[in-house]
């Protein structure tokens, strides 16, 4: 059965959105947001798939005035962070790399932490 929902976005990402239909040639907009949700999907099982002691790298792109709110975030996991580096990119915004090693569960949390937080624009996680 197939459920209707309703979805607000800002300008911004709708005229990426619409660029991005656009350029892939998707059949509208519905199928573009179903695409996106599945990659979100495949994602979250890759993640949970990990288990044991891995290192990995974890990317974050936020607004610069969320340092504050990315630093409590960051301090809770400090035991697993070996490496992090900070950019200032254009547009206010920051690049945060996080190279970590530690259990997969809590890298795991940490990565839900950013990713779930409003401030934060992108994450991503890349296990090596």
């Amino acid at each position: 059965m197939t459920k209707i929902i309703s979805l607000s976005l800002d300008d911004n990402l709708m005229k990426e959105i619409e660029g991005i239909e656009k350029e892939m040639q998707f059949s509208g907009r519905s199928e573009l947001i179903r695409e996106g949700i599945r990659a979100l999907l495949d994602d979250k099982k890759s993640r949970d798939a990990l288990f044991g002691e891995i290192e990995c790298i974890l990317i974050a792109v936020h607004d610069e005035k969320a340092e504050d709110d990315i630093t409590k975030i960051k301090h809770r996991y400090e035991n697993i962070i070996k490496t992090q580096i900070h950019n200032n990119l254009k547009n206010s915004k920051c690049l945060e790399v996080f190279v970590l090693n530690g259990g997969a569960g809590v890298i795991r949390k940490f990565s839900n932490e950013l990713q779930t937080c409003r401030k934060v624009s992108y994450t991503k996680l890349i296990v090596a």
